[in-house]
């Protein structure tokens, strides 16, 4: 992919003094100076290479290789190879995590269309397949033939958290995955501190003591560094199925 160059700045601050999902950055073009947030993910993926300068050149994000690495190492471990699965990337983005798994067939799902349509033009060959919908609220015949794909393994890296992905949504990719096959997704560290009460930070925990998630590989990571240069730490989870999320849970750890 030949991409322009961007010009990228980051805001003067005390360090800290902006949360991780407030955080935005400078982006010089034509003359002026446009002002997005970290989240305004459209408008990043319509600017080709602005995704891969930010996240990955400047902010040294390691995410979709230690993620990739993790889950081949665990499958190995399970005399399972990675090729002969059928992988759902959940939040599919614009391919980063794709384009690494080698798998029998990859399906990517986003929400977004600018997602879709920034991976078709940057990694064309990432999927076989790619939905834009929102899996809280899957028309039936979408979720019909995303069945048809007989998904035994769930990527979702550096999506959750912060609204981007809510917990029906994720608890329905989730549920798509036969009982036994794999899960693979990463989540910012205070998740699992016991004063997080969100419901996502309920739903992870969850995952961890019940008999939904088989955990295999649970380790500290960073991330990626922050504005200041400060790393950011997440968690990177592997697992295996053993059943759907119950509905209740969906329900209490989900907003009212």
């Amino acid at each position: 992919m030949n991409a322009p160059i961007h010009n990228i700045s980051f805001p003067v601050s005390e360090p800290g003094a902006l949360a991780q999902n407030e955080a935005y950055f400078l982006l010089r073009e034509e003359g002026r100076e446009v002002r997005l947030r970290f989240h305004d993910y459209d408008d990043i993926y319509r600017r080709p290479g602005l995704y891969e300068q930010l996240f990955y050149q400047r902010l040294r994000c390691d995410s979709p290789r230690k993620a990739h690495d993790v889950l081949t190492r665990v499958l190995q471990d399970n005399q399972v190879e990675l090729s002969s699965l059928r992988v759902l990337d959940l939040g599919a983005g614009n391919g980063m995590v794709g384009e690494l798994l080698d798998a029998a067939r990859v399906v990517g799902v986003d929400i977004s269309q600018a997602a879709r349509d920034a991976c078709e033009r940057d990694r064309p060959n990432a999927y076989d397949a790619y939905y834009v919908a929102d899996m809280s609220q899957l028309d039936r015949d979408t979720a019909e033939e995303m069945k048809r794909w007989q998904i035994d393994c769930l990527t979702c890296i550096a999506a959750l958290g912060f609204g981007d992905i809510p917990v029906p949504a994720f608890a329905s990719a989730f549920n798509l995955v036969r009982d036994g096959g794999w899960a693979a997704f990463n989540i910012k560290e205070t998740f699992l501190h016991e004063s997080d009460r969100s419901g996502f930070s309920r739903l992870v925990k969850y995952l961890l003591v019940s008999d939904t998630l088989e955990v295999h590989h649970l380790e500290r990571y960073r991330h990626r560094l922050s504005i200041d240069g400060e790393p950011l730490f997440y968690y990177v989870l592997v697992g295996r199925k053993r059943s759907d999320i119950a509905k209740g849970m969906i329900a209490e750890c989900s907003p009212f």
